[in-house]
């Protein structure tokens, strides 16, 4: 195991100290043991077993003989009931385990009534006798926890032991110290031979540092001396930067060495994110709804196909609305799979699908891609073909009237790993809205004109239903998305519609060319506005996307002039936030507070700096964008890449259901071109509250499974990145 991986594996949750078996831990006057009876001294009361199972004692151990078939890590247990739990108290978990080797034990405490929420858990793989502990912060209290062992999920029987149950309440929280690795900071994937390169160093130093660039062979290649840039707000380090653009030769395993640190390894080379390109792409096949994933075109990724009615799903093809919401159902089978969960919300979905539909529209190579998915052959571009899965769903969730249910998704929120065709859960429609109308009108109507020259049927299904949508939006212009709605799915609340409604109009316009959508352009709040914010666009913030659109796609809107200009001035701020940042990041939160999803903000404002050069041809914004990729990579505070399986160190434990190797070894990780959220400092989940309390801008991140505020994956996060890399790859 690598130091970093080593790191990280402490730096999960719970520092997941390893101890030899019986070792003592240090000990705090106010600790307090909430587990009766954990060294099995006095019998094996109070805990229990699921039925099928007896525990008993072997050498002053609790054992089970765990039976085989059963499917979830829920069907076989042992626990204790009756715990006491305190809102933001410390606890101290640990016990001595084996169990025959490979197996894995999903170690909880939780709730034990339902709904059965999970507050700390950990699955470690058993072999012989070893010791566990990790410490953690509760965010509920209660007086019917639980402490719990869940070693169902195998085909075959096998045995499981136990014995030093503890959980302490009263303990010191643990102090976290992510590992950051050299100090001096690259785009760990690669740079564009004739583009800028640069690299930041964290030091102590005030004056200019000597740096030196060397091959793999330790041959200098190039010299100079640092930039001195002092504290930099957004990680609270006191950093240099390095300019090594006048490199052009390509290399790989090149590393730069400047105040006796030397970087990870990074490369030189046109062909950098040609790759990248189709992988960020090919996460949408894993991430669909209604169909199997097969093996042969995603090796270790193929799964039964979820939500399509086979037990214990209740499928999506009847699916019926909230209590009191409408008197019928819908077939919404397919589309894709929103985040970590498996909802499936109409706004997410919508600026993903523009975004996909968009990389094809703007960026010619997009259409060669081989995405390798069921319909690669059909004469159709795959990246349409991908679209079309989401937008064939988006156009499900019409109702009768033209309205667009906001999301389908379980009635209760389920716990993780749990594979899409596993999840028992009802599912059920929640009301229309307003901002899921447009957002339809908008994506089918830029479908429509995409889509014509390879389906025209389905081109006019597509704008007839934009049709609909967008005057059934103007009858219902105020039908809101509630903020309450959050139980067993996101909300996606959005009380502000104005610039959906100019997105939509926008694309009917471009796609139709008709003037009665020109006027609703020309008279919308959002056509004079400056729409480029610190969020340039996301899920809640759609003008951008119009403007983009407007500027790129031929039309003869009067005054398109302005609308470029915009657009050109929207670029010019983002670029002017990316010279004042010493990490090259195009981004700069308002207080330093960094947005959920903020690797996908980065990622977006640097698509309106690519549209800008498209626009212009400006060297200014081509460069922009190169140096605007490094922070993804590896040039940042924590000196990760947030991208799966792209640079040497990289996230790979993103939020997920079914990519949920952390908990489960016969899992995958997230397939390589993923996206992690990146750094949020609001962060709600308990991990990251446990871990980052007054963490700095880039230091609130911790790459966990558990931490869904800043570590999950989306699909409109992903659309960021295709977007960019699509332009980046054209690039090169």
């Amino acid at each position: 195991m690598h130091l970093w991986e080593r790191s990280r594996l402490i730096a999960a949750i719970s520092a997941a100290i390893l101890l030899t078996a019986g070792a003592a831990a240090p000990a705090y006057a106010d600790e307090v043991e909430q587990v009766v009876n954990g060294t099995f001294d006095s019998g094996t009361e109070p805990f229990w077993t699921n039925a099928g199972m007896t525990i008993g004692l072997a050498d002053g151990r609790a054992c089970v003989d765990v039976p085989g078939g059963t499917v979830n890590r829920w069907d076989a247990a042992v626990g204790q009931n009756d715990v006491d739990l305190v809102a933001g108290e410390t606890y101290r978990f640990s016990f001595d385990a084996s169990g025959d080797a490979g197996h894995v034990v999903r170690a909880i405490t939780g709730l034990a009534v339902s709904p059965y929420d999970t507050y700390f858990e950990q699955s470690p793989i058993l072999g012989g006798w070893q010791h566990y502990e990790w410490t953690f912060t509760a965010n509920a209290s209660t007086t019917q926890g639980q402490v719990a062992f869940q070693v169902g999920g195998s085909p075959d029987p096998w045995r499981f032991c136990v014995d030093n149950v503890s959980l302490v309440g009263g303990v010191p929280p643990e102090v976290y110290e992510p590992d950051t690795g050299p100090r001096v900071r690259v785009n760990q994937v690669a740079y564009l031979p004739d583009g800028p390169k640069g690299a930041t160093v964290v030091t102590s130093y005030t004056s200019a540092l000597p740096w030196i660039l060397n091959d793999k062979t330790g041959r200098k290649l190039a010299s100079g001396r640092t930039v001195p840039r002092g504290t930099d707000p957004s990680s609270g380090q006191n950093v240099h930067t390095i300019d090594f653009s006048g490199v052009h030769r390509a290399a790989t395993g090149l590393t730069i060495t400047a105040d006796g640190e030397t970087s990870r390894p990074f490369d030189i080379g046109r062909q950098a994110y040609q790759k990248l390109r189709s992988d960020a792409l090919k996460l949408y096949y894993t991430q669909r709804s209604g169909i199997a994933i097969r093996d042969d075109l995603r090796p270790g990724y193929a799964r039964p196909a979820g939500h399509v009615g086979v037990a214990p799903n209740q499928g999506d093809t009847a699916v019926p609305c909230q209590p009191g919401v409408c008197d019928y159902t819908l077939d919404v089978r397919g589309g894709w799979y929103d985040a970590g969960d498996h909802g499936k919300y109409v706004v997410n979905g919508g600026i993903s699908v523009w975004e996909l539909l968009a990389e094809y529209e703007h960026n010619r190579g997009s259409r060669k891609l081989n995405l390798s998915i069921p319909e690669s052959g059909n004469r159709v571009p795959d990246i349409l073909d991908e679209a079309r899965w989401e937008l064939e769903f988006l156009l499900s969730m019409q109702a009768p009237g033209g309205l667009v249910h906001h999301k389908i998704h379980d009635r209760a929120w389920t716990g993780l790993p749990l594979l899409p065709h596993l999840d028992p859960q009802p599912r059920e429609l929640h009301p229309v809205s307003t901002a899921a109308t447009l957002n339809l009108a908008a994506t089918a109507a830029q479908a429509a004109r995409l889509f014509k020259p390879y389906d025209a049927a389905f081109a006019r299904r597509a704008l007839a239903a934009a049709r609909t949508a967008y005057d059934a939006a103007r009858a219902n212009p105020a039908l809101y998305a509630p903020e309450s709605d959050g139980v067993g799915g996101g909300a996606y609340n959005d009380a502000k519609v104005t610039d959906d409604f100019y997105w939509a109009a926008a694309e009917l316009y471009l796609t139709t060319g008709e003037r009665k959508y020109a006027s609703d352009v020309l008279a919308s709040p959002e056509h004079s506005a400056d729409v480029f914010g610190p969020v340039a666009f996301d899920w809640a913030s759609t003008a951008a996307a119009a403007k983009i659109d407007l500027a790129l796609v031929p039309n003869r809107l009067p005054g398109l002039s302005t609308v470029k200009s915009q657009l050109v001035t929207g670029a010019d701020k983002y670029l002017a936030i990316q010279r004042e940042h010493p990490y090259g990041v195009a981004y700069a939160p308002a207080n330093n507070s960094w947005d959920w999803g903020s690797s996908s903000i980065v990622a977006n404002n640097l698509v309106v700096i690519a549209a800008a050069h498209r626009l212009t041809g400006r060297a200014k914004y081509r460069n922009g964008l190169i140096t605007g990729l490094d922070w993804l990579f590896g040039r940042n505070a924590l000196n990760i890449s947030y991208v799966t399986g792209y640079g040497e160190v990289a996230a790979q434990n993103q939020h997920s259901r079914w990519y949920a190797a952390q908990l489960d070894p016969s899992l995958p990780h997230p397939p390589p071109g993923t996206l992690a959220g990146g750094p949020n400092s609001s962060i709600q989940d308990p991990v990251a509250q446990s871990l980052l309390q007054g963490c700095v801008g880039q230091f609130c991140y911790i790459d966990d499974i558990q931490s869904w505020s800043t570590n999950e994956l989306t699909i409109n996060w992903n659309a960021a990145l295709a977007h960019l890399i699509g332009y980046a790859a054209e690039l090169g």
